[in-house]
């Protein structure tokens, strides 16, 4: 069974939120294409002239949401879900489409997700890799040790996009925010509700500055980060970690069954 026939199987989808990435989007697609033709591309307010560059491969894609103005990356990873579960898909690899990520990639998550069903896979970066930007790196940093404060899950990259989610372990998630920060959101929300929470290493591209298409805003981002980790720390104690222990204990009540 090839890599295609295995998503299939599972009811694994790609979902691809882009914002003004136009010069690397296509690029990104036709690689994604050549794995699986089951993709759902959510244009978040784009600018650029995304729309008209899709529209070379657009006949072949699964599915397109596209709406006005642009609402942030936690909002289109929303539509691309709801969309992903309508089409009666059980777990999405979300993938950027800035060409950092490489859609080779995508059988490792495929065979994670085999060796360990419902579980939600998180592709962790070499931090280190030539061009790594030095204020993406301290965000990281600065994320891993606060998402551990929060869920007691060490984690070496949990500000990356290449993930594989699944969805219904997912379903009634409350969001606080709907931006760049929503990705970390999203993984506390997943470790107080108990879903298992894996890491394998991925290849990882930075062009040279120059080259570089980035939305990250540090100070701004930085803000946002430093204000749902507040947030996050209120909720684990009064809801995140009693939540965790009432499922440990119910679990192992039902081991010694």
């Amino acid at each position: 069974m090839d890599i295609q026939e295995q998503m299939k199987a599972m009811r694994i989808c790609v979902v691809v939120p882009t914002y003004n990435n136009a010069g690397t989007i296509v690029g990104v697609l036709q690689r994604i294409l050549a794995i699986t033709n089951d993709v759902i591309v959510v244009i978040d307010g784009c600018t650029d002239d995304t729309q008209q560059r899709l529209e070379t491969i657009r006949g072949e894609l699964l599915s397109v949401v596209d709406y006005m103005p642009n609402r942030g990356k936690g909002h289109a990873l929303v539509e691309g879900f709801k969309r992903a579960i309508s089409k009666g898909f059980e777990y999405a690899i979300t993938i950027d489409s800035d060409g950092q990520h490489f859609p080779e990639d995508i059988p490792l998550f495929v065979e994670a997700l085999r060796q360990q069903p419902h579980s939600l896979v998180v592709g962790a970066r070499n931090l280190h890799e030539q061009n790594m930007p030095g204020g993406n790196l301290f965000a990281n940093k600065f994320s891993n040790f606060w998402f551990f404060l929060q869920t007691g899950v060490a984690l070496p990259d949990t500000q990356t996009g290449y993930r594989l989610y699944p969805l219904n372990r997912l379903r009634g998630t409350q969001w606080i925010t709907s931006r760049y920060e929503a990705e970390l959101e999203l993984l506390v929300n997943a470790a107080w509700r108990s879903v298992p929470i894996r890491s394998i290493p991925v290849r990882v591209y930075y062009p040279p500055q120059n080259e570089r298409v980035s939305h990250f805003k540090p100070v701004v981002d930085f803000m946002r980060i430093s204000l749902l980790n507040t947030a996050l720390c209120i909720l684990a104690v009064v809801y995140g970690w009693p939540r965790m222990l009432i499922h440990r204990v119910k679990h192992r009540k039902e081991r010694i069954k």
